[in-house]
């Protein structure tokens, strides 16, 4: 389980992930991880606005 703060930390560089891949059009070129967690978390995201319908 991760702690409080490096949930805060993976949330700030996902963050700066996503800015820079929408500045860049680059997710190809990110590294693998942050690929694999933008991707999932746009899953999660996806998924919430499925069920608030």
């Amino acid at each position: 389980m991760a702690s409080a703060r490096q949930k805060a930390a993976a949330r700030r560089n996902i963050k700066k992930a996503a800015s820079a891949a929408k500045r860049k059009r680059t997710i190809s070129k990110l590294p693998k991880r942050t690929r694999t967690a933008l991707g999932k978390q746009a899953a999660k995201v996806a998924k919430r606005k499925r069920k608030r319908r």
